[in-house]
């Protein structure tokens, strides 16, 4: 049985995960047009919620829960409304006590993309319909997610301005209040805030979950949730993360990036036999070490490198990477991602995907330096679109005529005094109950799984902290949990990071 339940309008009144052409060029995005349309002549209460009741039957055990969709108020230093963020909460019903009740907030990223992602696909308990693989199917829709974490946490999924049906007030509020890595923090954490006072989760041990950007946001929020809204979290999960605001220019950056190539070339057959023949999980740590010991020191000597120790160091390259020697001597050892994508399996006439190389793309023409397009990303949007707006207005009702906007008008965003990964490291520094779990698919080419493990090992210089952070990988890329036994495996391990990081009856939080 389902209820719907809309409650009084109270109040009147719009690097992760982008395409590839954006990611291509070096200079700012201009401004993003308004959602004319969208904006001016349709309107949403920034404050107002439909809820319904559902049941899921997740591991065999059948899970009761509510729904509560709906739009919470951005308020300006002066109270007044300037955006209306729309949520989706998700509450197991039979629960008495929720003072021990784990609830998980969760982002996406882009920045300017809303949580779908996430929500639909991973541990919401409805998911998508798609393949095993993750690739599109007919008829759109969705069914029940088996695997989610409801069982075991309360879920809120968190739409930042300008992003699924959030929006500003009106087009005189100033964007730069919401649109740079600082600023999405502060009036998020604001907002977060009032949604815990709001449901009553003061007592609640509280997760904070990231996707892509989605990890540069919760990073950030962590910190100033303690600093500003004296609001403690057991855990943050980031999900396929950025850099996080940690340098690695020049040799170790143009480094990092062979794992992954490994990676990509293993899943496409394009090595030799004998490392063909190796398991991936065997393979890469072999490549790793290369990487580390050998490949980082030769790049820094740039064209002082031994002409013969160059050319050894193209050869194993090649080796690990399914390139020609060739190729690889006229970049000076240093690939660019996008020629990667185009080059590997360029004699066969297909590129391969940038978020999740396992992704065949099909140019216009074979030569050139980077792919047309995403090959991924255009698939995802395929099955995600009709998904999420079946889902939001004909099971969940929430009735508006607002566009659901995939990727929101969020450019230009301010990326200036990106500290986010410095700024975990001082909250898990604060609060000892503080846990962090990392999760990368081995072939996600644009926040790639070594990358992720330098941030980590880097966030962490002196050691202090390594046993509260771990890493995760799966065989699968960006949205490693799009494959179905990533989707078991990945929530499984979020299960297990959250009963580890609840402490003990009694245990206190010091050193």
């Amino acid at each position: 049985m389902r209820k719907q339940v809309l409650l009084p309008l109270l109040l009147a009144c719009s690097i992760g995960l982008q395409p590839l052409q954006a990611q291509q060029k070096n200079k700012p995005a201009p401004p993003e047009k308004a959602d004319t349309q969208h904006n001016a002549a349709i309107s949403l209460s920034p404050d107002t919620t439909v809820t319904s009741t559902h049941e899921v039957t997740i591991k065999g055990q059948k899970v009761p829960y509510k729904t509560i969709a709906g739009t919470q108020p951005v308020w300006d230093q002066d109270g007044k409304v300037i955006a209306g963020l729309f949520y989706t909460y998700y509450e197991r019903t039979d629960i008495k006590d929720r003072s021990s009740r784990p609830l998980v907030i969760s982002f996406n990223g882009g920045p300017g993309t809303p949580s779908v992602w996430m929500q639909i696909a991973y541990t919401g308990p409805r998911l998508l319909n798609i393949d095993d693989e993750g690739y599109p199917v007919q008829p759109y829709g969705l069914h029940e997610n088996s695997q989610s974490i409801l069982d075991i946490a309360d879920i809120l999924y968190i739409d930042p301005a300008n992003t699924g049906f959030s929006r500003l007030a009106d087009k005189d509020v100033p964007r730069e209040k919401f649109f740079g890595v600082n600023a999405d923090i502060k009036y998020l954490a604001e907002w977060i805030s009032t949604f815990v006072s709001r449901h009553n989760r003061w007592a609640s041990p509280k997760y904070l979950i990231g996707e892509s950007y989605g990890t540069t946001r919760v990073s950030g929020l962590a910190l100033e949730l303690q600093n500003a809204q004296w609001m403690y979290f057991n855990g943050v999960i980031l999900v396929s993360p950025t850099e996080l605001g940690i340098s690695r220019n020049g040799p170790v950056d143009a480094a990092l990036r062979l794992p992954y190539f490994a990676a990509a070339a293993w899943y496409h057959k394009a090595l030799s036999s004998d490392l063909q023949q190796k398991d991936l999980t065997a393979l890469l740590p072999e490549v790793e070490q290369f990487t580390i010991n050998e490949l980082i020191p030769a790049i820094s000597q740039g064209g002082f490198l031994d002409e013969q120790k160059r050319k050894d160091m193209a050869a194993k390259m090649a080796r690990y990477s399914g390139l020609s020697e060739k190729v690889i001597l006229q970049h000076n050892l240093d690939v660019p991602p996008g020629f990667f994508w185009k080059e590997l399996l360029r004699d066969k006439g297909f590129t391969i995907g940038r978020l999740d190389s396992r992704y065949l793309g099909q140019d216009k023409e074979d030569a050139g330096d980077n792919p047309d397009y995403n090959a991924e990303l255009t698939s995802w949007l395929h099955a995600f679109t009709p998904a999420i707006n079946i889902y939001l207005r004909e099971e969940l009702q929430f009735k508006t005529d607002l566009k659901y906007m995939m990727f929101g008008p969020v450019h230009p965003w301010d990326r200036s005094d990106d500290n986010t990964g410095e700024n975990l490291r001082q909250a898990m520094a604060a609060n000892p109950y503080l846990h962090v779990m990392i999760q990368s698919g081995y072939y996600d080419g644009a926040c790639d799984y070594f990358n992720a493990k330098y941030s980590m090992w880097q966030m962490d210089p002196g050691g202090k902290l390594k046993d509260r952070l771990s890493w995760k990988g799966y065989r699968s890329g960006h949205m490693m949990y799009l494959r179905k036994d990533d989707l078991a495996t990945g929530n499984e391990d979020i299960r297990t990071f959250i009963r580890n990081s609840l402490p003990k009856a009694g245990k206190a939080a010091k050193y």
